[in-house]
């Protein structure tokens, strides 16, 4: 596999000089790609050079990151298929560490941190989500998801870093013992645990959970575009069972979606906010990604108070209404807010701004970059 990037100075919007099918890492899709714009997309070796032949002959140029991405894939598991040893918070691990981990940070923090089954996935797999906080009556609550899409393994790998912090500098930071004395935090470490299951064993690539689909031998639903607000009538989706973006045969008929839907509609009285974590990029994301009307409580969410990144200003590229630049881990770069469900770099808009109802909620998605590798977007630790 090959990864290429190249910045477009004229719109190619779906590359139709390319016979081959692209898996677009940004922006996730062709329909979101604009003029000046950086575009990375990875293609089978076999495929790389005629692909590289067609650009040339429509005079685009073009970069190549990664000359053997699979290569780079097999160095996350240090040339095996599976880490041995411990859970780590400096490496990625599989999901039975994970899910041991859960258990275990339980009970060494047994004040601040319980575990909850939250449901079942696909594969009967237990959906464990800690809920960190200073046991103090009712109080608001926060909810943050890592790892709806299987591929991302940062994501989770946040989560674990999250909690870990939170509970170990609690009663040393004033800042975290504030927040664990005031809010709850319920923590999903990973949500597609059978598609992360998948990327770990399979195929590193996998994005989809891993349901069963009626008439197809085509795998998994997009547990990103299955929830019940505005499900299969707008954004970048597919009814095809094949496709990344397949929604689903109705809205919440996924296991996993319908048990965060679930276990948020129960607490809506104290959840206030839903943070979720993503990959690829560094980018800080609120809704909405699927209409270009703003959000109830837009004027909220762009107060420093509520966003700790400052807005530098508005772009003079082409944008729709309320594109909005920020500086995030120092570096510039653009939020398109289309009518797209996905935003660009692999992070997406998920039940924060789409599945449920939830009054005056702040909605936030942070996509992180996947490693310190080429242009930070290698896949490396």
């Amino acid at each position: 596999m090959v990864l290429l990037s190249i910045k477009l100075l004229t719109i190619h919007k779906h590359f139709e000089f390319l016979p081959v099918q692209l898996d677009f890492w940004h922006p996730d899709s062709a329909p979101h790609i604009v003029t000046q714009m950086q575009v990375d997309f990875h293609v089978s070796a076999h495929q790389s050079r005629s692909v590289q032949i067609l650009m040339e002959q429509n005079e685009i140029q073009y970069e190549i990151l990664l000359h053997n991405l699979q290569e780079e894939i097999e160095k996350q598991f240090d040339g095996k298929r599976n880490f041995t040893g411990r859970h780590s918070y400096t490496k990625y691990n599989d999901w039975d560490k994970i899910a041991a981990w859960t258990a275990r940070i339980a009970k060494i923090y047994p004040k601040l941190v319980s575990r909850i089954q939250i449901g079942n996935t696909f594969e009967k797999q237990p959906m464990y989500l800690l809920k960190v906080g200073k046991e103090s009556g009712r109080k608001k609550a926060i909810f943050m998801d890592c790892g709806i899409h299987a591929r991302e393994w940062i994501s989770p790998a946040f989560c674990q870093w999250f909690v870990k912090q939170a509970a170990r500098t609690y009663g040393k930071d004033k800042i975290m013992t504030h927040l664990l004395d005031s809010l709850n935090f319920y923590v999903l470490p990973v949500f597609n645990i059978d598609g992360y299951v998948w990327s770990w064993t399979q195929d590193r690539m996998w994005r989809k959970n891993r349901s069963k689909n009626s008439s197809t031998n085509c795998t998994g639903t997009d547990l990103n575009r299955n929830f019940a607000a505005a499900w299969g009538t707008t954004g970048f989706i597919s009814d095809d069972p094949c496709d990344e973006t397949y929604y689903g045969p109705a809205p919440e008929s996924e296991d996993e979606t319908k048990a965060v839907a679930t276990f948020i509609r129960n607490h809506l009285s104290s959840i206030k906010a839903y943070l979720t974590i993503h990959a690829y990029s560094q980018m800080l994301l609120f809704p909405y990604g699927y209409t270009f009307h703003k959000a109830p409580n837009h004027n909220e969410l762009v107060k420093p108070r509520y966003i700790e990144l400052a807005l530098i200003h508005q772009s003079a590229q082409p944008r729709p209404p309320g594109a909005l630049l920020y500086r995030v881990l120092s570096k510039f770069v653009l939020y398109q807010g289309r009518s797209v469900l996905r935003s660009t770099y692999h992070c997406v808009f998920t039940v924060v701004s789409r599945q449920l109802t939830l009054p005056r909620l702040l909605h936030l998605c942070f996509s992180l970059r996947w490693s310190p590798g080429v242009n930070g977007r290698a896949l490396g630790n």
